[in-house]
C-alpha cells in the first residue's frame, strides 16, 4: 500500500538513524546500507549528550560518517543535541526511527524507549533492525577496548570502516 499525503502525492519514507557513533563502525554501516535500501531518505543523526565522554569530536564524528556514507544518495549525515530523538525525528519530518538490536540488554532497552517514542509521537515508528552474526558483538566501546596492546592497529581493522581505522591510529600515534 502506498502512503498519500494531503496533496494526493506519495509520502516520503524518511527514516533517522542515531547514535554516537564514537566511532562509526562496520555494524553501523550495516545497518546504514540496509536502512538506504529500506527508505527513500535516512538521516543518519549524530547525537551529542554531554554527560557521554566521547574519543572524537563531534567534527571527526561527522567527517568519518560522511566519509564511509558518500556512496548513498538518498542519506545525508546531521547533528542534534538537546532533545529527544522522536522530537528530533519529528522536526525533520521522518516517518521512521531505525534501532539496532545486538543483545537481549539492548532490546529491553530499546522495546521501552519505542513505547515511550510512541507517545510522545504516535505517527512515528520504530523499526530494529539485527544486524548479522559478525556485527553481533561489535560496538564502538569494545573497539576503543582493543586500543594500545601490540598489535592492535591491525585487529581493528575487521571491525571499523578504512578511513575510521585510520583515523583512529592516527590519533593514537600523534606525539
Amino acid at each position: 500500500m502506498v502512503q498519500m499525503n494531503k496533496t494526493g502525492k506519495r509520502k516520503l519514507k524518511r527514516a533517522v538513524y542515531a547514535g554516537s557513533f564514537d566511532p562509526v563502525t562496520n555494524g553501523h554501516l550495516w545497518i546504514i546500507r540496509k536502512a538506504v535500501e529500506l527508505f527513500d531518505e535516512v538521516i543518519v543523526a549524530i547525537g551529542v549528550n554531554p554527560d557521554k565522554h566521547c574519543s572524537f569530536s563531534v567534527e571527526e564524528r561527522l567527517e568519518m560518517l560522511l566519509a564511509v556514507t558518500q556512496e548513498f544518495p538518498n542519506l545525508r549525515v546531521e547533528v542534534f543535541e538537546n532533545q529527544f530523538l522522536v522530537n528530533y525525528a519529528q522536526s525533520v519530518g521522518a516517518n521512521y526511527i531505525i534501532r539496532g538490536i545486538r543483545t537481549a540488554s539492548d532490546y529491553e532497552y530499546e522495546r521501552t524507549m519505542r513505547y515511550i517514542n510512541t507517545d510522545l509521537h504516535p505517527d512515528i515508528t520504530t523499526i530494529f533492525l539485527l544486524p548479522p552474526r559478525e556485527y553481533a558483538e561489535v560496538s564502538s566501546t569494545m573497539v576503543k577496548g582493543l586500543v594500545g596492546p601490540q598489535g592492535w592497529e591491525q585487529v581493528i581493522r575487521q571491525y571499523l570502516p578504512e578511513p575510521v581505522c585510520l583515523k583512529l591510529v592516527e590519533m593514537h600515534h600523534k606525539p
